[in-house]
């Protein structure tokens, strides 16, 4: 099942993606609900980015070969931050360039949301936990990462953390296809196979440190060949099973 968050009109509501048409969801999505009435086509409508997280948590060097090209040892624990809430956008909305950085990279990664509130999750209970799987931009100050202590500026500007386009639900995301494409060449290609944390494990750990609301998200982790976006670039994520995520680079430096 694919899950849209979506603007028609002047509505924001929550839909139910079939072949190309997009269904009102009766009930909550949390909880339980059920396809409605058709409302209009996947060209008709602005798709959202399908969940507003009370936070979003991400997983540094969580692929062997990431860690190798950031000269990193392959984390014996989850090395987990946060990226704040403000920095979540749309499928097709822009990533702002900050003045403040001068090599902004995008990083490719799958994203899992929650589905109910979890807390002291045990990893073979995990999976009840969540409601699905989206694509997701982890785009990354690089030069301010170098610089800082820790990883909140680098990784919290607003727009740098482009969600969507939709959720997929009941999907196997043990080996799941992912590659990021700048401008239309491949520049990540890898597999949610190789994730040194699994995603079960993941949803675990993170709800033995701090508990978990329905709409949070967790990245997953990029793979290798991270590497700089500049204005005008145009950068897709895709992921086997769910779908691409498309958004543009803009300057906020004058012309």
């Amino acid at each position: 099942m694919q899950l849209v968050r979506f603007q028609y009109g002047t509505a924001v509501r929550y839909g139910i993606l079939e072949n190309g048409a997009v269904f009102a969801l009766e009930g909550d999505l949390f909880g339980e609900f059920r396809r409605g009435e058709r409302l209009a086509s996947l060209n008709e409508i602005r798709l959202l980015a399908p969940v507003k997280p009370s936070k979003i948590i991400a997983l540094g060097k969580n692929y062997a070969a990431h860690a190798a090209e950031m000269k990193s040892d392959v984390p014996s624990t989850p090395l987990t931050f946060l990226k704040p809430p403000s920095a979540v956008i749309n499928p097709g909305d822009e990533i702002v360039y900050p003045e403040m950085s001068q090599e902004v990279d995008y990083e490719g990664e799958m994203a899992i949301v929650i589905g109910q509130r979890a807390k002291h999750v045990p990893v073979e209970q995990s999976r009840r936990y969540i409601l699905g799987y989206t694509c997701a931009n982890d785009v990354t100050a690089r030069d301010l990462q170098r610089q800082d202590a820790q990883w909140t500026r680098a990784k919290g500007f607003d727009t740098f953390c482009p969600l969507g386009p939709w959720i997929v639900t009941d999907l196997d995301p043990s080996a799941l296809a992912i590659q990021t494409r700048l401008n239309g060449q491949v520049r990540q290609k890898g597999n949610t196979s190789d994730l040194i944390f699994k995603t079960d494990y993941l949803v675990s750990f993170i709800s033995h440190v701090m508990t978990l609301e329905p709409g949070d998200v967790i990245l997953t982790g990029t793979p290798s060949g991270v590497g700089p976006m500049l204005p005008g670039d145009e950068v897709e994520v895709e992921i086997e099973g769910i779908g691409v995520l498309k958004n543009r680079v803009v300057s906020t430096r004058p012309a």
